[in-house]
């Protein structure tokens, strides 16, 4: 009986160190995963903003404005 209760503990040992392995390896895969999300989302915001200052160039208003005030300067 004693050896039998040897081995039970073993094997939970042996359980509760593969378990802790796959805990860590998911905590590892899910901070990676979000600093590339991170990232991601960074240069997202750039292009954003870029494309948001060319629209707001290229409104009809602003080249007008622009424009105007380019004559405005060379009389």
């Amino acid at each position: 009986m004693l050896m039998d209760m040897d081995v039970v503990v073993t094997l939970l040992t042996i359980a509760v160190i593969l378990l802790s392995i796959v805990i860590v390896a998911l905590l590892v895969a899910v901070t990676v995963v979000l600093l590339k999300v991170r990232s991601l989302m960074k240069n997202v915001d750039a292009v954003l903003n870029n494309v948001s200052q060319a629209t707001e160039w290229l409104s009809p208003v602003k080249v007008f404005t622009e424009a105007s005030k380019v004559f405005r300067r060379k009389q």
